[in-house]
């Protein structure tokens, strides 16, 4: 994913802050869940090891991540470090399946499951449902539905009082941040899965303004395309950060 590198770039010149690699690119598999967890566990496994050492270190991890499946390897080291935090999840899907529910056996639609010990990852769990809550997921399946529905996950919904409905769900407790980028509108930044009736980069950052007025206890941001730009970086990933700043401002440097 070009597009993390370019975000991790950015970002590390914004916040004067030098950037750890972790794994290298490699092909995408486009097999079933199963096969691509196997091929990627050493890489997660070594991402959840940088994370805790992060931790350990007293500093706030600030990840410029490609895939959402890396949620499985970092979510249980924050709920281990930080089991007071609650996970808000940006994203246009909630990823509540399970390999039993899954249609697809798409990986990434299993990663909030996972932390959340509704199947065994192999990479940890600990998250507590009430330590969850999703904003802007729009395109659920019928498991992930009824999660909702029975009051189970929290769901703040795109429009004019997501905002204010997310700092009631919060009620002020500390937070981990994950984005993925298909939580905005099609169009506002290149990302693989389009859905109709996201955010806009403005409702973004009013969420960030919130966000920060807790304890901020790091950030993941993913699903990040590249485009031909002429710019360095690309103008859509200095947007997407001038909609974060409240937050970068929270985290960095660490």
């Amino acid at each position: 994913m070009i597009g993390s590198r370019e975000l991790a770039d950015a970002l590390s010149t914004r916040l004067g802050i030098k950037a750890t690699t972790v794994g290298t690119p490699k092909p995408a598999l486009s097999v079933g869940w199963k096969e691509e967890l196997d091929a990627a566990t050493p890489t997660l496994k070594a991402m959840a090891a940088e994370l805790d050492r992060v931790f350990n270190a007293g500093l706030i991890p600030l990840t410029a991540s490609s895939r959402c499946a890396v949620a499985l390897a970092t979510l249980p080291v924050v709920t281990a470090h930080r089991p007071d935090a609650v996970i808000v999840w940006f994203d246009a899907h909630a990823d509540l399946n399970t390999p039993d529910t899954t249609s697809t056996g798409y990986l990434g639609g299993l990663a909030l499951s996972g932390p959340l010990g509704l199947w065994n990852s192999g990479l940890g769990s600990g998250l507590r449902t009430e330590n969850v809550i999703l904003v802007g997921a729009r395109d659920l399946d019928p498991p992930e539905q009824e999660l909702i529905d029975a009051g189970t996950i929290t769901l703040a919904q795109v429009g004019p009082s997501i905002a204010d409905d997310l700092r009631t769900a919060l009620n002020g407790r500390p937070v981990y941040v994950h984005i993925d980028c298909d939580v905005l509108d099609p169009g506002t930044v290149p990302t693989d899965y389009l859905v109709p009736n996201g955010l806009s980069l403005d409702d973004l950052h009013a969420a960030a303004a919130v966000l920060a007025e807790s304890e901020v206890v790091g950030l993941e941001v993913g699903e990040l395309e590249s485009t031909d730009n002429d710019t360095t970086p690309p103008r859509h990933v200095n947007a997407l950060l001038d909609a974060l700043a409240p937050l970068l401002h929270t985290t960095g440097p660490a």
